[in-house]
């Protein structure tokens, strides 16, 4: 029964997602940082909000984290964490820059020949090791190959990001939505494969055909690049033994954990002493290359932060050989905070210019910030490969992930995941392809203005399981897997708030000076979209007619 408790509840939820999608920041008194309303601040205080308000008690927010209906967040995040940290320091490592060189070297100067390779050597980057560890790379990757080789940055790094983010439907661990339908359908992580390749690679080969009709001018692919030497792959594998090392456990824990899910074993079980063991190798290797003074990060023991260059940059230096006639000089990325010239900020100079004395509180407050500053270089410098994954783990998606699913059993303990399902029984009257088409298109829809493709995942997954006792077997398996596809190709979408990976990719192009406007994301991404959709669900549906 809908009340007016249950009505508060539903306005709360979606006055946070808004601001998920548009993030703002309160003004405070000067000296006091601006309060951010954004992805991981605005489910924390919509759930403050209905809790003081008596929408929900302890018992939603208990179930919210421990999990309700088969589905457990703490094994979902346990296996992301676990898995994204190999993922990361194997990037880390430079491999997977070594093979954009080398598929650079392949792809020669024959434009769309280069273009084709770029798109399947990122499709099965991310099939393997989930779409953020390519954003992360690919995308500087190709913001500094596209400026020297003097191309049109937009057609390349949208081929990117809709190749990433296809990709990721593979495998179970590709992206955290996956992880939740495996375990509010229980499908075995092996069987999940089996349903989504076909899509996948029906998806995958239609968005690049749509791609290549949008870029199909010479002004975003030309047909001849001005490619005057090879690039040297190997000289920018920062660490062979590394990649090795971490291609080894990281192939062994995809692989134990697709066997042991057929025992019905938790598989973050599995990732999680994997990822420990990863980090013991990192420490162990670095500090062994520390003591007997061996290089690090490929530039000597101290790396690439005493020049205040990021680590990506590093990297990339050597692609400066691309042309002979076109040498330029690189735009220096911001200082880290871990360079000296973090303490030359203002406040710290008023501690010295400022006539009036400081309070003693400041001076011991500065005094620990400059010790901090300084311990983090040197442990920075002694263990560059941990520190250098460390910031790049996902940290965000913790409370905005626990977060969401509060406020989903909020919803749920208001009545209205039920009313929801009764919703869906009636538009599909329980109809096999009905549901595959609906669940399809909600899925892309709600990627956009459901906070994430997370979100939009939780809520349709709870939905799902209360109309369960209404459906089929194979209507319910149907939905699942048409919500597979739609969680991730709902990714390359309208908001760059659809996916973890849109806002990543967002930040790491605006770091480096490129601005996408959301009209621009939107517009390159209105075919592939579309294409995607109709050509994913229709096999979908081709799929279960032959299985069913």
């Amino acid at each position: 029964m809908i009340t007016g408790y249950s009505v508060a509840t539903l306005v709360v939820f979606v006055i946070s997602i808004g601001f998920v999608i548009y993030p703002v920041s309160i003004p405070t008194p000067r000296r006091i940082p601006r309060i951010p309303i954004n992805l991981t601040t605005a489910p924390i205080i919509a759930i403050a909000i209905l809790w003081a308000a008596q929408c929900l008690d302890p018992t939603v927010i208990r179930d919210g984290i421990v999990g309700t209906d088969g589905v457990k967040p703490y094994n979902i995040l346990i296996l992301f964490f676990s898995l994204a940290y190999m993922a990361i320091t194997l990037d880390i490592t430079g491999i997977l820059q070594s093979a954009a060189f080398w598929v650079s070297n392949k792809g020669g100067s024959n434009g769309w020949k280069l273009y084709t390779y770029f798109y399947i050597m990122l499709t099965l980057l991310s099939i393997m090791l989930g779409n953020d560890p390519v954003i992360l790379s690919g995308t500087a990757f190709l913001i500094y190959y596209t400026k020297v080789a003097e191309l049109n940055h937009i057609s390349w790094l949208m081929s990117e990001f809709a190749a990433a983010n296809t990709a990721s439907m593979v495998l179970f661990v590709g992206n955290p939505t996956n992880v939740v339908i495996c375990e509010g359908f229980n499908v075995n992580n092996a069987a999940f494969t089996a349903y989504t390749i076909l899509p996948f690679i029906a998806c995958s080969v239609f968005c690049f055909l749509a791609l290549g009709g949008q870029y199909h001018s010479k002004k975003y692919v030309p047909r001849k690049l001005n490619h005057a030497a090879d690039l040297d792959a190997r000289s920018v594998l920062l660490d062979p033994i590394g990649a090795c090392v971490g291609s080894f456990m990281l192939a062994s824990a995809l692989i134990l954990c697709l066997v042991v899910s057929f025992f019905g074993i938790d598989v973050w079980k599995i990732s999680l002493p994997f990822a420990v063991a990863k980090f013991i190798y990192d420490v162990a290797w670095d500090h062994y290359r520390f003591v007997r003074q061996l290089p690090m990060l490929g530039r000597g023991q101290k790396g690439p932060e005493e020049n205040g260059m990021q680590l990506d940059d590093v990297m990339l230096q050597d692609a400066q050989t691309i042309s002979d006639n076109k040498s330029r000089h690189r735009q220096s990325a911001p200082p880290l905070p871990t360079t000296d010239k973090a303490n030359s900020d203002p406040d710290s100079n008023r501690t010295f210019i400022n006539r009036s004395p400081q309070p003693l509180s400041k001076t011991y407050v500065a005094l620990w910030r400059s010790k901090g500053i300084a311990l983090h270089k040197r442990l920075h410098a002694h263990f560059p490969t941990f520190f250098t994954a460390l910031p790049r783990l996902p940290f965000a998606l913790v409370p905005f992930a626990f977060a969401q699913f509060i406020l989903i059993e909020a919803l749920s303990h208001q009545g209205w995941i039920d009313v929801f399902a009764t919703w869906l029984l009636r538009a599909t009257h329980g109809d096999m392809y009905r549901t595959i088409w609906l669940i399809g298109v909600l899925g892309v829809i709600l990627c956009n203005v459901s906070g994430t493709n997370i979100g939009a995942t939780i809520l349709l997954t709870k939905v799902v399981n209360a109309a369960s006792p209404m459906l089929s077997d194979q209507t319910f398996r149907a939905a699942a897997i048409a919500l597979a596809v739609a969680s991730n190709i709902g990714a390359v979408s309208f908001t760059f708030s659809a996916s973890l990976a849109g806002l990543l990719w967002r930040g790491i192009l605006k770091q480096k000076g490129i601005i996408v406007s959301q009209a621009t994301f939107a517009y390159w991404n209105a075919l592939p979209l579309v294409v995607m959709t109709v050509v994913g669900l229709s096999v979908v549906c081709a799929e279960m007619a032959v299985l069913y």
